[in-house]
């Protein structure tokens, strides 16, 4: 794990610290860049269907592709046509990235654009006669117009980064020295706040990220949400072979990840009672080489993540020979009554569109 970018960056002190410079000029840019959107000076533009966006103040893992695919599941149990609009981060002209080949398992019915020009995306799922979009990771795409702004905070990685190795507070700085996208005050746009991996942290946590919510988003609805894990897979001829996931109870693995953040997928692991050998880890999105898998699964199981396994499979590296898959979804705890409700003004906020389209074209 020592080649990780952000255990580098979670240390103090050093020629890290000349990072700060640039990140004082990467945080007057989003000021700016959120003043001009805010008043108007850079356009929104409406598909003219709701938009609901999923996003985050800080780089990393969150947990967004699941709570994206738990939203597909409710909105679509309101009888709403869902579609996911996403950048793409990875994606080849060979063929989707991770996260899209992650949802298609999860949600193989489900619509899912990638384009770097997210409103193009939109525009192609609202042609096709979807009439509610879910836009992931994209709190600061603001050209793409939105009526609900899902905002997540990791309770393990609030601000991105982990604590230093010798202690002490969490760097929170802007990038490149941190792994903000945005100042705190940006969760004044946010609707909805959700604490995610609620399970992995202490309750001190979730009272002062609720306090944080409190202060920067007084207005949006507080939720908290735990990672869940719901199936483990074991990789036998080509064919998955679902198992239980008692078969983690006292069975020694060693993890294999490439993702925002290792250490929440390690907490998961030690709570279904594996015992850890060691983690390969690599950065986010990262595409594994023959090299950095030789060996694994060769003493004890590998086990790696949903989003891993469906990168890995998707590419031409050989996966390893005793290989297990573990499985998680979002479980929205506190707040998700007032989640739910917000989902089901999506209909009034179709409505209040139709009607001003008509308007417009009455009086315009």
């Amino acid at each position: 794990m020592g080649g990780r970018a952000d255990l580098r960056l979670a240390e103090r002190g050093g020629w890290i610290e000349l990072l700060r410079g640039p990140a004082l000029l990467f945080g007057a840019i989003a000021r700016v860049r959120g003043w001009a959107y805010s008043r108007r000076i850079l356009p929104s533009y409406d598909v003219g269907v709701p938009v609901v966006c999923v996003g985050n103040v800080a780089a990393g893992g969150t947990g967004k592709t699941p709570m994206i695919a738990w939203l597909a599941r409710e909105i679509g149990a309101q009888g709403r046509r869902v579609g996911i609009v996403s950048r793409g981060y990875g994606a080849t002209e060979e063929g989707p990235n991770d996260e899209a080949l992650m949802l298609a398992e999860m949600l193989p019915s489900v619509p899912h654009e990638q384009d770097r020009d997210r409103v193009a995306a939109a525009t192609r799922l609202v042609d096709a006669g979807l009439d509610v979009v879910l836009l992931d990771d994209g709190f600061q795409h603001r050209r793409l117009a939105r009526d609900v702004d899902i905002v997540l905070l990791d309770a393990l990685r609030p601000f991105g980064l982990p604590a230093p190795r010798g202690g002490g507070a969490p760097v929170r700085a802007m990038l490149p020295r941190g792994l903000m996208r945005e100042p705190l005050s940006a969760l004044g746009r946010a609707d909805v706040v959700i604490v995610t991996r609620a399970d992995s942290a202490p309750p001190a946590r979730i009272d002062e990220l609720r306090a944080l919510a409190a202060r920067h988003a007084p207005g949006a609805i507080f939720a908290v949400a735990s990672h869940v894990p719901v199936g483990l897979r074991r990789r036998e001829s080509d064919a998955w072979v679902e198992r239980p996931l008692t078969d983690l109870d006292g069975l020694a693995v060693e993890l294999f990840s490439g993702i925002g953040n290792p250490g929440a997928f390690e907490t998961t692991a030690l709570g279904l009672g594996a015992t850890i050998e060691g983690h390969r880890a690599f950065g986010d999105h990262h595409a594994f080489t023959a090299a950095e898998l030789e060996g694994l699964g060769e003493s004890v199981p590998a086990l790696t993540t949903a989003k891993d396994a469906a990168r890995l499979l998707a590419s031409e590296v050989p996966a390893p020979g005793n290989l297990l898959v573990l499985d998680v979804e979002m479980e929205v705890a506190e707040g998700r009554s007032e989640l739910e409700a917000l989902l089901g003004t999506l209909a009034e906020s179709d409505a209040a569109r139709r009607r001003g389209a008509i308007h417009e074209g009455l009086h315009g």
